[in-house]
Formats: structure tokens, sequence, C-alpha cells
């Protein structure tokens, strides 16, 4: 705990806190990881799980689930790509109609600054002296308008960064329901259930996880997310047999 205060002290020093903030914004990719991680996981078990269901043979299960894993972990990947380049198009945007509209309407948009800071409690001489030291910088001025009018980020993540890292993280722990079945010494008995097991095992090590670099509720996470897995493979489960049923599907001899 002594060493905990003292590296807290020394991170709140004048100079640490100058060197914090000069420096460039580090963006988390946790989150992307992390859905990736159990979405992959939860696709290719719900395949599986579907497959054992309908009582398909094992190397149906895993053409499927090879194939699901690979085609969704793309289309997860492009579609967080997207959403990240939507995001910089959008702050891009915004940026420019905030500089339009100041270089056509100066008097409203400090009107809007000001009262920006009068919600945030300011009044009299303080107030004057904020708007004005605002205003005097133009793209401070749009920064401001940015942030506090529209909420936005003015740093986004890199939207390559977030797609490699939603598919690299699907891909590696989706592919591990799959590999009972590519295990040749375990019998066909044993191959569903150790699916089972190491699929919830993952999920609860991708909570924990998160909840490691996050320093906070590690198991409740892991337990979260085991859950969630779980259901979604009983729910492909339970589709499977129910559809088997449905349509008269029979064992391949």
């Amino acid at each position: 705990m002594p060493d905990s205060r003292q590296a807290l002290h020394e991170e709140h020093e004048p100079e640490a806190i100058s060197r914090r903030l000069a420096a460039p914004v580090s963006h988390s990719y946790l989150a992307d990881a992390v859905l990736g991680a159990i979405d992959g996981c939860v696709t290719t078990l719900a395949v599986v799980a579907g497959a054992v269901g309908a009582k398909f043979p094992p190397t149906v299960a895993i053409v499927l689930g090879l194939a699901n894993l690979l085609a969704d972990g793309f289309s997860m990947a492009v579609s967080n790509y997207q959403s990240g380049r939507t995001r910089e198009d959008q702050l891009q945007k915004t940026r420019r109609e905030e500089y339009d509209h100041i270089a056509r309407f100066p008097e409203g948009e400090v009107e809007e600054i000001r009262q920006i800071f009068v919600a945030k409690g300011f009044s009299g001489a303080t107030l004057d002296d904020i708007v004005a030291t605002i205003t005097s910088d133009v793209e401070s001025w749009v920064d401001t308008m940015l942030v506090e009018e529209h909420g936005l980020a003015l740093e986004v993540p890199h939207p390559w960064l977030s797609a490699l890292a939603t598919f690299f993280a699907f891909i590696a722990v989706g592919l591990i329901p799959l590999l009972p079945f590519m295990i040749t010494s375990l019998t066909p008995a044993q191959v569903f259930p150790a699916s089972v097991v190491m699929s919830l095992a993952a999920f609860f090590a991708v909570g924990v996880l998160k909840g490691h670099v996050l320093n906070d509720r590690r198991l409740r996470f892991g337990l979260e997310t085991m859950m969630a897995g779980s259901m979604a493979g009983l729910l492909a489960y339970a589709a499977g047999s129910v559809l088997r049923d449905f349509f008269g599907i029979t064992e391949a001899g």
C-alpha cells in the first residue's frame, strides 16, 4: 500500500502531469478484443452444439464451424472497421461545420460557449475570462464545441487496429470449441463434452482477463461471460435437436 500511494503521488507531480498530458493519446482495444473473443467462441460453440444436437457427423461440425468462424470473424472485423471510419468521418464533418459556423456567425458561437460554461456554474468576470480565452483561438474554440456541444471525442481509435483486434481474438478463441473434434485420441462420446468444457473455460478466462485489465471484479466478469456463453450453446443444441425432429433428419449411415 505505501508503494502504491508513493507511485500515485509521483504521478501527480507537476512534471509527471505535463509529460502525461503532452504524450499522444493511447487507445485501448480491449473492448474490441473481448467482443471478438466472446462472439467467436459463442458463434463456434453454437454451430458445434447445433450440429451435435442434430446428430450430424463430426466432420460436418468441423466444416461448418471453420467456415462460420472465418466468415463471421471477417464480417465482424469489417463491421468494426466501418464503425471506426464512421466515427472519424463524423468527427471531421462536425469539425468543418463548426469552423464554418464560427466564420459566418461568430456572435452566436460565442454565446454557445458562454451558455456551456454558465451551465457548469461559472459567472461574472471568471465566465468572461473563460469565454474570451477559448474564443481567442479558433482551434481551441472548435475543439471545445466538439466535446461540449456534440459530445465527440477528439481522438478516436484507429479503425484498422480495432478491426485486427476483433478478428484475431475472434479466430483465436473461436477455434477452441472445435479443437476436441480435431483430436483423434478422443472417443466420439468424449468430443462434445470436451468441447463444452473447453468453451466454458475460454469464456471464463476472457471474462477474468477483462476484469484483470480493468482491475475490477475478475470473478464476476468471468462467471457472467461463462453464463452467457453456456446459454448460447444450450439454445443452439436445443434448436438443432428440435429441427432434426421437425425435418425428420436421420443419421448418416
